[in-house]
């Protein structure tokens, strides 16, 4: 399947989700320790959701541009993708520890590396 021409091409909107729940799910979390985070069931779900938006995001990108996301391995696809997969389709059973971990420490290396994916490709 060819991808779609740049006239047509949603890849920017995919990109600006991603960063979109990224910031979102961060904001949620901020000032918050991970005690405070596993006891508030609001902020739970406000993560997950956005977690499940970035990895819906990322497989419409692997779907839709796979050149694009064999393009820039440095981004983790597979395990977006794996992830918005185990939790949706496995909701009774997130772990939130992984959750807390990956808001920790995944979030805010890949928001800098999406922006770096974006400022590379804008100057091509």
């Amino acid at each position: 399947m060819n991808e779609p021409s740049e006239k047509g091409s949603r890849l920017g909107d995919y990109l600006s989700h991603m960063l979109e729940a990224i910031r979102l799910a961060r904001a949620y979390t901020e000032g918050m320790d991970k005690q405070a985070f596993l006891e508030d069931k609001r902020t739970q779900q406000a993560v997950i959701l956005n977690l499940l938006t970035l990895g819906e995001a990322a497989s419409h990108i692997a779907r839709l541009y796979p050149a694009f996301s064999d393009n820039h391995p440095q981004l983790p696809w597979k395990q977006m993708r794996g992830m918005r997969n185990r939790m949706a389709h496995g909701y009774f059973d997130i772990n939130l520890e992984i959750v807390w971990e990956t808001m920790c420490n995944d979030l805010p290396g890949l928001e800098a590396t999406i922006h770096t994916v974006i400022e590379a490709d804008s100057g091509s």
